[in-house]
Protein backbone atom coordinates (compact mmCIF):
# COMPACT_ATOMS: atom_id res chain seq x y z
CA UNK A 1 0.00 0.00 0.00
CA UNK A 2 1.32 3.28 -0.75
CA UNK A 3 2.40 5.78 1.85
CA UNK A 4 -0.12 8.71 2.53
CA UNK A 5 0.87 11.63 2.47
CA UNK A 6 0.67 13.40 5.32
CA UNK A 7 -1.66 16.34 5.54
CA UNK A 8 -0.64 20.34 4.90
CA UNK A 9 -0.90 20.87 8.60
CA UNK A 10 2.03 18.43 9.42
CA UNK A 11 4.47 19.53 6.23
CA UNK A 12 7.86 20.88 7.06
CA UNK A 13 8.09 23.78 8.53
CA UNK A 14 4.29 23.96 10.34
CA UNK A 15 5.70 22.69 13.71
CA UNK A 16 7.62 26.20 13.87
CA UNK A 17 4.45 27.87 12.32
CA UNK A 18 1.79 26.18 14.57
CA UNK A 19 4.06 27.21 17.83
CA UNK A 20 3.79 30.97 16.54
CA UNK A 21 -0.19 30.54 16.15
CA UNK A 22 0.02 29.27 20.07
CA UNK A 23 1.33 32.25 20.66
CA UNK A 24 -0.80 34.43 19.00
CA UNK A 25 -4.20 32.44 20.27
CA UNK A 26 -2.55 32.61 23.67
CA UNK A 27 -1.84 36.57 23.42
CA UNK A 28 -5.28 36.71 21.89
CA UNK A 29 -8.12 34.03 23.08
CA UNK A 30 -6.20 33.41 27.15
CA UNK A 31 -8.78 35.39 28.94
CA UNK A 32 -11.73 33.91 26.87
CA UNK A 33 -10.81 30.32 27.47
CA UNK A 34 -10.09 31.28 31.40
CA UNK A 35 -13.99 32.92 31.57
CA UNK A 36 -15.25 29.65 30.06
CA UNK A 37 -13.25 27.59 32.32
CA UNK A 38 -14.46 29.35 35.37
CA UNK A 39 -17.91 29.00 34.46
CA UNK A 40 -17.42 24.87 33.95
CA UNK A 41 -15.47 24.66 36.95
CA UNK A 42 -16.58 27.42 39.43
CA UNK A 43 -13.42 28.11 40.54
CA UNK A 44 -10.58 31.05 39.63
CA UNK A 45 -7.52 28.86 40.72
CA UNK A 46 -8.65 25.86 39.77
CA UNK A 47 -9.61 27.54 36.32
CA UNK A 48 -6.19 29.19 35.82
CA UNK A 49 -4.46 25.56 36.41
CA UNK A 50 -6.52 24.28 33.87
CA UNK A 51 -5.99 27.12 31.71
CA UNK A 52 -1.67 26.63 31.63
CA UNK A 53 -3.08 22.92 31.30
CA UNK A 54 -4.40 22.98 28.22
CA UNK A 55 -1.77 25.43 26.75
CA UNK A 56 1.23 22.93 27.67
CA UNK A 57 -1.01 20.44 25.54
CA UNK A 58 -1.51 22.50 22.64
CA UNK A 59 2.23 23.32 22.54
CA UNK A 60 2.90 19.38 22.33
CA UNK A 61 0.13 18.34 19.89
CA UNK A 62 -0.42 21.35 17.95
CA UNK A 63 3.06 21.25 16.14
CA UNK A 64 2.53 17.55 15.56
CA UNK A 65 -1.23 17.19 14.37
CA UNK A 66 -1.86 21.33 13.35
CA UNK A 67 -4.09 23.34 15.15
CA UNK A 68 -7.62 22.40 15.55
CA UNK A 69 -10.19 23.86 13.60
CA UNK A 70 -11.87 26.05 16.70
CA UNK A 71 -8.98 25.90 19.14
CA UNK A 72 -10.77 27.96 21.49
CA UNK A 73 -13.31 25.40 22.16
CA UNK A 74 -10.45 22.64 21.94
CA UNK A 75 -8.65 24.63 24.73
CA UNK A 76 -11.37 24.96 26.94
CA UNK A 77 -12.70 20.97 26.54
CA UNK A 78 -8.93 20.14 27.52
CA UNK A 79 -8.28 22.67 30.15
CA UNK A 80 -12.12 21.18 31.59
CA UNK A 81 -11.08 17.24 31.43
CA UNK A 82 -7.26 18.54 32.92
CA UNK A 83 -8.76 19.65 35.98
CA UNK A 84 -11.03 16.86 36.45
CA UNK A 85 -8.14 14.17 36.46
CA UNK A 86 -6.05 17.00 38.62
CA UNK A 87 -8.56 16.25 41.50
CA UNK A 88 -9.22 12.83 40.90
CA UNK A 89 -5.25 12.24 41.05
CA UNK A 90 -5.37 13.98 44.59
CA UNK A 91 -4.19 11.25 47.37
CA UNK A 92 -6.64 12.63 49.88
CA UNK A 93 -9.72 13.24 47.74
CA UNK A 94 -12.37 14.16 50.31
CA UNK A 95 -15.92 13.14 49.63
CA UNK A 96 -17.01 17.06 48.64
CA UNK A 97 -13.90 16.81 45.83
CA UNK A 98 -15.20 13.77 44.66
CA UNK A 99 -18.38 14.56 43.86
CA UNK A 100 -17.47 17.75 42.63
CA UNK A 101 -14.96 15.65 39.84
CA UNK A 102 -17.96 12.84 39.01
CA UNK A 103 -20.79 16.04 38.37
CA UNK A 104 -17.95 18.17 36.03
CA UNK A 105 -16.99 15.15 34.07
CA UNK A 106 -20.51 13.83 34.25
CA UNK A 107 -21.88 16.81 32.56
CA UNK A 108 -22.53 17.68 28.64
CA UNK A 109 -19.61 19.28 27.04
CA UNK A 110 -21.95 20.50 24.19
CA UNK A 111 -21.63 23.76 25.48
CA UNK A 112 -17.85 24.08 24.52
CA UNK A 113 -18.08 22.58 21.30
CA UNK A 114 -17.97 25.96 19.63
CA UNK A 115 -16.60 29.83 19.91
CA UNK A 116 -20.41 30.99 19.69
CA UNK A 117 -21.74 29.02 22.73
CA UNK A 118 -18.53 30.83 24.93
CA UNK A 119 -19.20 34.59 23.77
CA UNK A 120 -20.91 35.86 26.69
CA UNK A 121 -18.11 34.13 29.03
CA UNK A 122 -16.48 36.83 29.64
CA UNK A 123 -19.05 39.51 30.37
CA UNK A 124 -20.52 36.76 32.59
CA UNK A 125 -17.15 36.91 34.13
CA UNK A 126 -17.10 40.43 34.86
CA UNK A 127 -20.96 40.20 36.21
CA UNK A 128 -19.70 37.92 38.75
CA UNK A 129 -16.15 39.81 39.61
CA UNK A 130 -18.95 42.87 40.30
CA UNK A 131 -21.51 40.83 42.74
CA UNK A 132 -22.44 43.56 45.50
CA UNK A 133 -21.27 41.19 48.29
CA UNK A 134 -17.89 42.40 46.72
CA UNK A 135 -16.52 45.83 47.92
CA UNK A 136 -15.96 48.26 45.07
CA UNK A 137 -12.45 48.79 44.82
CA UNK A 138 -11.84 44.68 45.13
CA UNK A 139 -14.53 44.00 42.36
CA UNK A 140 -12.26 46.39 39.80
CA UNK A 141 -9.17 44.42 41.13
CA UNK A 142 -10.59 41.52 40.69
CA UNK A 143 -11.80 41.95 37.08
CA UNK A 144 -8.54 43.12 35.96
CA UNK A 145 -6.53 40.61 37.36
CA UNK A 146 -9.12 37.35 36.29
CA UNK A 147 -10.87 38.87 33.28
CA UNK A 148 -8.56 40.74 31.58
CA UNK A 149 -5.20 39.07 32.79
CA UNK A 150 -3.16 42.41 33.94
CA UNK A 151 -0.58 41.31 36.45
CA UNK A 152 -0.97 42.52 40.32
CA UNK A 153 1.74 45.08 40.04
CA UNK A 154 0.15 46.43 36.55
CA UNK A 155 -3.14 46.64 38.36
CA UNK A 156 -0.93 48.86 41.32
CA UNK A 157 0.22 50.82 38.64
CA UNK A 158 -2.97 51.93 37.79
CA UNK A 159 -4.18 52.63 40.94
CA UNK A 160 -1.10 53.83 42.60
CA UNK A 161 -1.14 51.30 45.10
CA UNK A 162 1.20 48.56 46.57
CA UNK A 163 1.14 45.54 44.99
CA UNK A 164 0.63 44.21 48.30
CA UNK A 165 -2.69 46.32 48.80
CA UNK A 166 -3.80 45.05 45.00
CA UNK A 167 -3.41 41.00 45.68
CA UNK A 168 -4.93 41.26 49.73
CA UNK A 169 -7.81 42.94 47.86
CA UNK A 170 -7.96 39.79 45.26
CA UNK A 171 -7.86 37.11 47.78
CA UNK A 172 -10.45 38.94 50.08
CA UNK A 173 -13.04 38.98 47.26
CA UNK A 174 -12.46 35.43 46.22
CA UNK A 175 -12.93 34.28 49.66
CA UNK A 176 -16.09 36.39 49.27
CA UNK A 177 -16.94 34.84 46.70
CA UNK A 178 -16.27 31.03 47.42
CA UNK A 179 -17.69 31.71 51.46
CA UNK A 180 -21.25 33.44 49.84
CA UNK A 181 -21.26 30.56 47.60
CA UNK A 182 -21.63 33.38 44.80
CA UNK A 183 -22.59 31.17 41.67
CA UNK A 184 -20.09 31.19 38.72
CA UNK A 185 -23.08 31.89 36.50
CA UNK A 186 -24.42 34.90 35.23
CA UNK A 187 -26.80 36.68 36.99
CA UNK A 188 -30.63 36.47 36.62
CA UNK A 189 -32.28 39.54 34.32
CA UNK A 190 -33.77 40.93 37.15
CA UNK A 191 -30.07 40.87 38.58
CA UNK A 192 -28.33 42.94 35.90
CA UNK A 193 -29.46 46.20 36.62
CA UNK A 194 -28.30 46.49 39.66
CA UNK A 195 -24.85 45.75 38.84
CA UNK A 196 -24.63 47.90 36.01
CA UNK A 197 -22.97 50.61 37.15
CA UNK A 198 -20.18 48.86 38.51
CA UNK A 199 -19.71 47.00 35.28
CA UNK A 200 -20.13 49.53 33.04
CA UNK A 201 -17.41 51.43 35.67
CA UNK A 202 -14.98 48.51 35.94
CA UNK A 203 -15.15 47.91 31.78
CA UNK A 204 -14.46 52.21 31.31
CA UNK A 205 -11.01 50.91 33.76
CA UNK A 206 -9.99 48.41 30.87
CA UNK A 207 -10.16 50.90 28.09
CA UNK A 208 -8.91 53.43 30.23
CA UNK A 209 -6.01 50.61 30.95
CA UNK A 210 -5.48 49.96 27.26
CA UNK A 211 -6.10 53.76 26.06
CA UNK A 212 -3.26 55.01 28.31
CA UNK A 213 -0.91 52.18 29.55
CA UNK A 214 0.31 52.41 32.92
CA UNK A 215 2.66 50.05 32.11
CA UNK A 216 4.52 48.23 29.15
CA UNK A 217 6.93 49.02 26.47
CA UNK A 218 3.84 50.97 24.61
CA UNK A 219 1.61 54.16 25.81
CA UNK A 220 -1.12 52.25 24.92
CA UNK A 221 -2.63 48.58 25.00
CA UNK A 222 -5.22 48.11 21.88
CA UNK A 223 -5.47 44.36 23.19
CA UNK A 224 -7.20 45.57 26.56
CA UNK A 225 -9.59 48.82 24.74
CA UNK A 226 -10.46 46.12 22.02
CA UNK A 227 -11.54 43.97 24.55
CA UNK A 228 -13.25 46.80 26.80
CA UNK A 229 -15.59 47.77 23.68
CA UNK A 230 -15.94 43.66 22.39
CA UNK A 231 -17.67 43.46 26.43
CA UNK A 232 -19.13 46.94 25.76
CA UNK A 233 -20.74 45.69 23.04
CA UNK A 234 -22.21 42.59 24.74
CA UNK A 235 -23.33 44.44 27.05
CA UNK A 236 -25.26 46.95 24.86
CA UNK A 237 -27.00 43.95 23.50
CA UNK A 238 -27.74 41.94 26.52
CA UNK A 239 -29.06 45.25 28.87
CA UNK A 240 -29.27 48.05 25.83
CA UNK A 241 -29.90 50.76 28.97
CA UNK A 242 -28.78 54.34 28.07
CA UNK A 243 -25.76 54.91 30.12
CA UNK A 244 -24.40 51.43 28.45
CA UNK A 245 -24.94 52.63 24.86
CA UNK A 246 -23.53 56.24 26.53
CA UNK A 247 -20.36 54.39 27.61
CA UNK A 248 -20.15 52.25 24.15
CA UNK A 249 -20.21 55.35 22.36
CA UNK A 250 -18.11 57.22 24.70
CA UNK A 251 -15.05 54.32 23.92
CA UNK A 252 -15.72 54.52 20.25
CA UNK A 253 -14.86 57.99 20.10
CA UNK A 254 -11.85 57.55 21.31
CA UNK A 255 -10.81 54.57 19.82
CA UNK A 256 -11.51 56.46 16.54
CA UNK A 257 -8.37 58.57 17.15
CA UNK A 258 -5.52 55.46 17.56
CA UNK A 259 -4.12 55.66 14.67
CA UNK A 260 -3.15 58.90 14.87
CA UNK A 261 -2.15 59.19 18.40
CA UNK A 262 1.09 58.40 18.37
CA UNK A 263 4.27 59.33 16.12
CA UNK A 264 6.03 56.51 14.66
CA UNK A 265 8.60 56.87 17.82
CA UNK A 266 5.83 56.10 19.81
CA UNK A 267 5.42 59.49 21.15
CA UNK A 268 1.91 60.64 22.07
CA UNK A 269 0.70 63.67 20.10
CA UNK A 270 -1.94 66.02 21.64
CA UNK A 271 -5.45 66.35 20.33
CA UNK A 272 -4.83 69.78 18.47
CA UNK A 273 -1.83 68.39 16.46
CA UNK A 274 -3.24 64.90 15.20
CA UNK A 275 -3.99 64.44 11.21
CA UNK A 276 -7.62 64.16 11.48
CA UNK A 277 -7.87 62.30 8.38
CA UNK A 278 -6.23 59.33 10.19
CA UNK A 279 -9.56 59.34 12.78
CA UNK A 280 -12.00 56.09 12.03
CA UNK A 281 -15.00 57.73 10.56
CA UNK A 282 -16.87 54.70 10.97
CA UNK A 283 -16.28 54.23 14.86
CA UNK A 284 -17.65 58.02 14.86
CA UNK A 285 -20.35 57.18 12.83
CA UNK A 286 -21.30 54.28 15.13
CA UNK A 287 -20.92 56.46 17.93
CA UNK A 288 -23.12 58.91 17.03
CA UNK A 289 -25.84 56.41 16.39
CA UNK A 290 -25.30 55.25 20.11
CA UNK A 291 -25.33 58.59 21.38
CA UNK A 292 -28.52 59.39 19.69
CA UNK A 293 -29.98 56.54 21.07
CA UNK A 294 -28.71 57.07 24.66
CA UNK A 295 -30.27 61.11 24.57
CA UNK A 296 -33.35 60.20 22.75
CA UNK A 297 -34.12 58.16 26.40
CA UNK A 298 -33.87 61.34 28.72
CA UNK A 299 -32.60 58.56 31.57
CA UNK A 300 -28.88 59.44 30.55
CA UNK A 301 -26.48 59.60 33.27
CA UNK A 302 -22.40 60.77 33.32
CA UNK A 303 -20.99 58.40 30.58
CA UNK A 304 -23.46 59.61 27.78
CA UNK A 305 -22.69 63.53 28.86
CA UNK A 306 -18.48 62.29 28.16
CA UNK A 307 -19.76 61.11 25.06
CA UNK A 308 -22.11 63.78 24.24
CA UNK A 309 -18.53 65.69 24.98
CA UNK A 310 -16.32 63.62 22.98
CA UNK A 311 -18.58 63.57 19.70
CA UNK A 312 -18.26 67.31 19.52
CA UNK A 313 -14.24 66.82 19.23
CA UNK A 314 -15.04 63.73 16.93
CA UNK A 315 -16.99 66.05 14.08
CA UNK A 316 -14.45 68.59 14.27
CA UNK A 317 -12.79 68.59 11.45
CA UNK A 318 -10.04 71.24 12.55
CA UNK A 319 -9.13 72.13 16.31
CA UNK A 320 -9.98 75.30 15.09
CA UNK A 321 -13.64 74.48 14.23
CA UNK A 322 -14.12 72.90 17.93
CA UNK A 323 -17.91 73.82 19.30
CA UNK A 324 -15.93 74.96 22.92
CA UNK A 325 -19.53 77.03 24.18
CA UNK A 326 -21.29 73.29 23.58
CA UNK A 327 -18.39 71.87 25.57
CA UNK A 328 -18.60 74.13 27.99
CA UNK A 329 -22.44 74.05 28.67
CA UNK A 330 -22.06 70.20 28.77
CA UNK A 331 -19.40 70.02 31.58
CA UNK A 332 -21.94 72.23 33.43
CA UNK A 333 -24.21 69.73 32.92
CA UNK A 334 -22.04 66.69 34.09
CA UNK A 335 -20.82 68.74 36.86
CA UNK A 336 -23.90 68.35 38.47
CA UNK A 337 -24.02 64.57 37.90
CA UNK A 338 -20.29 64.12 38.86
CA UNK A 339 -18.58 66.85 40.06
CA UNK A 340 -15.04 65.18 40.37
CA UNK A 341 -11.74 67.02 40.74
CA UNK A 342 -10.86 65.57 37.05
CA UNK A 343 -14.33 66.52 35.41
CA UNK A 344 -13.60 70.07 37.22
CA UNK A 345 -10.25 70.13 35.58
CA UNK A 346 -11.49 69.17 32.08
CA UNK A 347 -14.33 71.91 33.03
CA UNK A 348 -11.55 74.60 33.20
CA UNK A 349 -9.09 73.52 30.29
CA UNK A 350 -12.46 74.02 28.22
CA UNK A 351 -13.28 77.41 29.59
CA UNK A 352 -9.62 78.23 28.72
CA UNK A 353 -10.36 77.44 25.36
CA UNK A 354 -13.77 79.38 24.95
CA UNK A 355 -12.36 82.71 27.01
CA UNK A 356 -9.11 82.63 27.36
CA UNK A 357 -6.13 81.34 29.41
CA UNK A 358 -6.84 83.73 32.28
CA UNK A 359 -10.04 82.53 32.87
CA UNK A 360 -9.19 78.91 32.79
CA UNK A 361 -6.34 79.27 35.39
CA UNK A 362 -8.52 80.83 37.46
CA UNK A 363 -10.74 78.23 38.04
CA UNK A 364 -7.87 75.72 38.24
CA UNK A 365 -6.22 77.93 40.99
CA UNK A 366 -9.83 77.14 42.85
CA UNK A 367 -9.46 73.67 42.52
CA UNK A 368 -5.98 73.49 43.56
CA UNK A 369 -6.48 75.62 46.42
CA UNK A 370 -9.25 73.61 47.83
CA UNK A 371 -7.03 70.56 47.50
CA UNK A 372 -8.10 68.01 45.60
CA UNK A 373 -5.45 67.39 42.93
CA UNK A 374 -2.92 66.97 45.73
CA UNK A 375 -2.60 63.33 44.22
Amino acid sequence: MARRAPPPELAAGDAKAARADIEAIYCGEARRVFASLVRLLGDFDLAEEALHDAFIAASEQWPREGVPAHPRAWLTSVGRFRAIDRLRRKTRFDAAQADIAETLYGESGEDIETGDAMADDRLGLVFICCHPAISADAQVALTLREVCGLTTEEIARAFLTAPAAIAQRIVRAKTKIREARIPFEAPAPSELGERLAAVLRVIYLVFNEGYFATSGASVTRADLSGEAIRLARLLAKLLPEPEAKGLLALMLFHESRRAARTSPSGELILMDEQDRSLWDRELISEGLALLDSALLSRRFGAYTLQAAIAALHAQATRASETDWLEIVGLYDVLMQTDGSPLIALNRAAAVAMRDGPAAGLTLIDAILERGDLRD
